[in-house]
Parts: structure tokens; sequence; C-alpha cells
């Protein structure tokens, strides 16, 4: 047998190689870097979602930077609209969720209470006047108390002034990337190799489509997720339905977030408004029947299966991109799965068709 026919076709293909190094020096990179890239992955997927606006303010003989700046003044003011309209619903109710407290202790000192003690053998009493002598005991039996909380205070700042350095990085990234759209999107577009140019333009083309079917399905799930939360928490009689509805509704995108921090929200106050199982019940059908409702009915309709994603594959991205990039990770993973979902479909038809897989030469 002589050298030619030993050889394999992966030692034949000096270019696979190559390519496999590319990728793992990028994959490293990737997790070297997790920490920082948050903020520049937000700001690349905004970026991403408001340059056909920019374009289209642009082509109407508006310069670019002008265009740029008038989208994010439009954000903003919607940002704010947003924030004025909600954040007083949401005073309003914790206020009168205060107000409720003692009826609520009420409730626990006539069900809660006789429970605990007969399966727990011990007399506790719920009111303010225990709790605040919890508070004062646990004050004088913690004489470290003071210099631990200092530490925790020194630690959390520190965690709050990361998060608000990516929260302020995130509209600067994102003014720059806006700006210079065409000009990076060229700059990449001529790193392609040429003989690969007509497949990578088709593979971004694809990609392009299945991002923009899922933002699309995805605030249309939003709205209409809302509305029904809205609507059945309002039906099971709850009087902090609109705030806590539209907590849910709009907090679907980022799945099993939304869900949980609905049915917490709504669950509490339920207690605090009824003091009673019998209606905490119907709150809690309105949120199992709404999990049912968008995960079986809803995103199927409105996203269908356009990204092509197994439950296990959506659970697994939720994992790995929170980890790399925590919370921004998160929100990226489900659509930039349906990316690499694309690609890989493309890199799966080369490998089928390559000497590597036929051992033809």
């Amino acid at each position: 047998m002589n050298g030619a026919n030993s050889s394999s076709p992966l030692s034949a293909n000096p270019k696979l190689w190559a390519w496999l190094a590319i990728g793992a020096v990028i994959v490293a990179l990737l997790v070297l870097l997790s920490p920082i890239l948050a903020p520049f992955l937000a700001g690349a997927i905004f970026a991403y979602i408001l340059n056909p606006l920019v374009g289209r303010i642009a082509g109407r003989r508006v310069n670019r930077t002008v265009a740029v700046v008038l989208v994010l003044l439009l954000c903003l003011v919607a940002l704010v609209a947003l924030l004025l309209v909600v954040l007083p619903l949401f005073a309003k109710e914790f206020r009168m969720m205060a107000e409720r407290l003692p009826a609520f202790l009420d409730w626990l000192n006539r069900v809660a209470a006789p429970w605990l003690a007969q399966h727990l053998g011990r007399e506790i009493q719920f009111d303010l006047g225990m709790l605040k002598q919890l508070l004062g005991g646990a004050l004088q039996s913690n004489q470290d108390l003071v210099p631990r909380l200092l530490g925790s205070v020194h630690i959390g700042g520190m965690a709050l002034l990361g998060i608000a350095v990516n929260l302020l990085l995130i509209p600067v990234v994102l003014f720059f990337l806006l700006r210079d759209w065409r000009g990076i999107v060229a700059r990449a577009e001529h790193l392609i190799p040429r003989h690969q140019i007509d497949r990578a333009r088709i593979i971004l083309s694809e990609i392009d489509a299945v991002l923009a079917e899922f933002l699309r399905g995805q605030l249309l799930v939003m709205l209409v997720m809302s509305a029904y939360f809205v609507g059945a928490l309002w039906l099971a009689g709850l009087e902090f339905a609109l705030p806590i509805g539209l907590l849910t509704g709009m907090l679907v995108f980022i799945p099993y977030v939304g869900a949980i921090a609905g049915f917490v929200l709504g669950t509490i106050a339920a207690l605090l408004q009824f003091g009673s199982l019998a209606e905490l019940a119907w709150v809690w059908l309105a949120f199992v029947a709404g999990q049912m409702l968008e995960g079986m009915v809803v995103t199927p309709w409105l996203v269908g299966e356009r990204i092509g994603l197994h439950p296990v594959a959506v659970i697994f991205a939720l994992l790995a991109f929170g980890q790399l990039f925590g919370f921004f990770g998160i929100l990226l993973a489900l659509p930039a799965s349906a990316a690499l979902l694309v690609a890989l479909r493309h890199l799966r038809r080369a490998y089928l068709e390559s000497s590597l897989y036929t051992g033809k030469q």
C-alpha cells in the first residue's frame, strides 16, 4: 500500500485542521473573555434589531449619525414612558400590600399557626410585635453584625458597580455599532474566503430570516400573554392583576423566569388579599393554564418550529449561555442558538459531502 492510499482523509485535508484550530481559538477566547462580553453582546443584538430602522431614516437623506441619535432618543422616550406607567402601579400595589400586612398576619394565626401547633408541636403567634422582637433579638445576639453587614455592603456595592458599568456600556456600544454597521459588515464580509463567499451569504441570509421571524414572533407572544395574564388574574379577583399580569407577560421572552416570577408575586398578592386557599387556587390555576397556553398553543402558533430547537436543547442553551455570559446570556440564548443551528445544518451538509465522511479521495 503506497503512501497516498494510506493517508486518511483527515490528514490529507490541512484546511480542515486550520478551520478546527480557528474554531478552538474562538471558543477559548469566548470562555476567557466571558466576564466582559455581556454588554458587547447585548449592544450587538440591540444594534441588529434597530439597524433596519436606522437604515430607513438614513435613507431619507439624513446623516447616519443623526439617524442613530434619533433612534436612541426614541428608545429612551419609550423606556421612560413605560416606567412612568408601570412604576406608579407597582408603588400603589406595594403600599396596599403593606396596609394589608396585619390582615395577612391574622390569617397566618388562624390557619398556619394551628397547623404548626398540630404537626410540629410549637405554639407560634404571628404579629408585628413578634417580628420586631425577632429583629431586635437578632441585632442584640450578633455583636459582629455591623462589620459583616459592612462587608456585605462592600461586596454588594462592587457587584452593583459592575452592573452599572455594564448597563452604561450597552448604549455606548450600541451607538458605535449602529453608526458603523455598514462598514463593520463590509469588513467582516471581506475576510470571508472568496471561494466561500456565496455559501456564506446564503447562510447569513438564512440566519437573518430565522432571527427576524423569532423576534417578531416573540414580540407577539409577549403581547398575547400579557393580555391573557391580566385578564385571567382579573377574573380570579386579584386586585394586583394589571402590574403582575403585565410583568409576567413581558418576561415570557426569558424562558421559565417570567412564569416563576409571576407565580411567586401572584401567590404573595393573593395571600395578602384573600387569606384563603380557595381563592388562591384560582390564581394558581390562571398561571398553570397560562404556562400551558404559552408553551403548547401561543408560542408554537406565533413562533412555530422556525428555530427548530428541541426542548432539551433549549434548556442546555439557557444554562450554557447563562454560565458564560450571565443574565444577558440567558436573554441571548435562544436567538443565538437559532443562528448557530443554521450554521450547523450547513456544516453537517458539508461534512456528509466531504471525503472525511465518504472516504473518497
